[in-house]
């Protein structure tokens, strides 16, 4: 299914054939995370910041496919009623979304740096940071990336056809086709959409839970 899913995408969005081969590989890097218990960081600014909060909607929640939790999560909850409405999630974090914090940080220190304060705080290793930038070239963004990398967790990076200095800091690096920011938004959506399908296909398969 998860080859249909990309055959799909391609299909629909023909510029995006010449990224196949990252988005395969972030898709791998991604299950890895998730095999083992990791978290997914995402950051992004403005518009990337909607998309890094549109992603964790997608994952930590049913998306295409039910995800009911699995009967040892519902026994511990011992409320039948309560572990209906529950699903299985795909634990993932916008660190975009912490408005106290970032706002404090901003004020108080500098706002090149929050994201990287954030993962400095939260990232271990077995985790990922995805990254989102349509330049690649967003400073707080890139400050992000280089603690990341020091902190053990993977990298993985969704930007324009460019790819910035982003493309060097990252283990992974999906670049659509386009350079004007809202083209490369629009191409960015189809690219986390077929991403989080693939994820949600591999550990909640319909015919049965996790």
């Amino acid at each position: 299914m998860k080859q249909s899913i990309l055959e799909e995408l391609v299909a629909r969005y023909p510029a995006l054939i010449q990224c196949r081969a990252d988005i395969e590989a972030a898709y791998r890097l991604l299950q890895k995370t998730y095999d083992r218990d990791g978290i997914l960081y995402l950051c992004g600014n403005g518009g990337s910041a909607a998309d890094a909060g549109h992603i964790v909607g997608e994952l930590m929640k049913s998306f295409t496919i039910p995800r009911p939790i699995s009967d040892s999560a519902s026994s511990e909850l011992n409320d039948p009623a309560l572990a209906r409405q529950l699903h299985g999630v795909l634990r993932a974090i916008s660190l975009s979304g912490h408005l106290s914090l970032s706002t404090a940080f901003g004020n108080d220190v500098d706002a090149d740096y929050i994201f990287a304060q954030q993962i400095f705080g939260y990232g271990r290793p077995g985790d990922v940071l995805w990254a989102l930038s349509t330049s690649g070239n967003s400073p707080n963004i890139l400050h992000a990336l280089k603690v990341a990398k020091a902190r053990g967790l993977a990298t993985l990076g969704l930007t324009g056809e460019g790819g910035g200095e982003m493309k060097r800091l990252c283990q992974v690096c999906i670049r659509v086709p386009e350079r004007e920011t809202y083209k490369v938004q629009e191409l960015h959506l189809p690219v986390y959409h077929a991403l989080c399908r693939m994820l949600e296909e591999n550990f909640f398969p319909q015919s049965g839970n996790l």
